[in-house]
């Protein structure tokens, strides 16, 4: 059983619920030609029926009347080429502008979205739905993350590496890395946080006197004359040495006035100064940096922290549920809740986004009606009629039989006038 049936000359599918009121303001129609011919063959008995002749009469006026007005908006009456008639397919081009006039000038003027837009709370709505994400919003996550994860994957993996590796290494060329290192030793001096890495360095040292003792004791022997050597003084010297290193490194790790100590804050606040302000360390940093850049090691390293990062993002978006569990769900449930918490924060988003909307409506406005009438300009004048006519036809069904109905009663009322006169 189908819903709709297809009539000629609509252009489309017509409801059940128009065919049905066609047929009830046609047989409504035919009912009155029926009783007027009854009543005036009846007239001579009674002079009641003239009263029913009277009612049939300009019932059959008034039906036809607003058949043929209501069947005009839409084709020639009879298939007569009628003058004003088929109105709405000869003047489809004028409707499609009329329309998008009527869109532009009472939807999308700035104006008129801004003042809308004023009384949408964005924040607040999208706060609710971090911090409670159930239900229906559960099905609009997921479907959410069916479609991100589709978008993910019908990106070319070669391409969108190789842009992702490109800004990234074009942003790290338009950086001047020396003055931010720079800047950042200086910042770091300033709250003693590079004392760890000198600490860092003292034991570094001591570690590699330990490490490398038999290193140092064979370049005392091999320096050491025949004489040290064949009394053992070599030995006492390299021991000397040896303890010397170690009693050092303790001196300064335990004393954060020690001189040497005091001569690598110097040289790091030198260096500090020099990567901010000395041309040729910075040219020498700026070239280590394009040597690093154009490494093969980096590249490989790049290419693996991208596929690292696509699959995890593959893997977050496939199962909302789990993210939603985990630490990003936590942060965004966090986020939710500052959202409907912080006023400030709601009203900064809701103008970020009713500005966004506004600047939309400027940019793009008039090409969304273009869009409308151009999309009305291209139906053909069938499709344009039958989409009209399914939409308020069953409405201009009822016109018919009112105006059957409402004929027939001043019909009535005009015969007893007459009579009563």
């Amino acid at each position: 059983m189908t819903l709709f049936a297809r009539v000629p000359g609509t252009g489309g599918a017509v409801p059940p619920a128009l065919t049905r009121m066609r047929r009830v303001a046609t047989a409504m129609l035919v009912v009155m030609a029926l009783l007027f011919l009854a009543s005036r063959a009846l007239e001579a008995r009674h002079p009641a029926w003239g009263f029913v002749q009277a009612f049939a009469e300009a019932a059959m006026v008034g039906g036809l009347a607003d058949w043929f007005a209501v069947t005009a908006l839409f084709r020639h009456p009879l298939g007569l080429p009628v003058p004003h008639t088929a109105i709405i397919p000869r003047n489809k081009d004028r409707i499609g502008d009329t329309l998008a006039i009527f869109l532009r000038d009472n939807f999308l003027t700035a104006h008129v979205v801004a003042r809308r837009m004023r009384r949408l709370d964005v924040a607040a709505v999208v706060g609710r739905w971090l911090a409670n994400p159930v239900g229906g919003q559960g099905r609009l996550r997921h479907g959410a993350s069916r479609l991100a994860a589709s978008l993910i994957q019908s990106f070319d993996q070669q391409r969108l590496g190789g842009m992702v590796k490109g800004a990234i290494a074009n942003r790290l060329r338009s950086t001047e890395v020396a003055p931010l290192l720079g800047q950042a030793i200086q910042a770091a001096i300033a709250e003693d946080r590079h004392v760890p890495l000198i600490d860092g360095m003292i034991r570094f040292v001591a570690r590699a006197v330990e490490a490398n003792e038999q290193v140092i004791r064979a370049m005392v022997h091999d320096r050491a004359g025949s004489i040290l050597r064949w009394t053992g003084l070599d030995e006492t010297l390299a021991n000397k040495i040896l303890d010397g290193l170690r009693k050092l490194a303790d001196d300064i790790a335990a004393d954060s006035q020690h001189p040497l100590r005091a001569k690598a804050e110097e040289g790091l606040a030198k260096l500090a100064a020099d990567l901010q302000s000395d041309p040729a360390l910075q040219a020498r940093v700026e070239q280590f940096k394009e040597d690093m850049i154009g490494n093969p090691a980096l590249q490989r390293w790049l290419d693996g922290m991208w596929e690292r990062s696509r699959a995890a993002l593959l893997r977050l978006v496939r199962d909302p549920d789990r993210a939603m569990a985990g630490g990003m769900g936590d942060a965004l449930r966090q986020l939710g809740e500052t959202l409907q918490r912080d006023p400030r924060l709601a009203r900064t988003i809701n103008r970020f986004v009713r500005r966004a909307a506004v600047g939309m409506v400027a940019d793009y406005g008039d090409a969304i009606v273009r869009l409308v009438s151009d999309t009305v300009r291209g139906w053909d004048a069938r499709t344009i009629t039958g989409r009209l006519e399914n939409a308020v036809g069953r409405d201009l069904q009822y016109i018919r039989i009112n105006g059957t109905l409402v004929g027939g009663l001043v019909g009535l009322c005009i015969h007893s006038i007459d009579v009563l006169l």
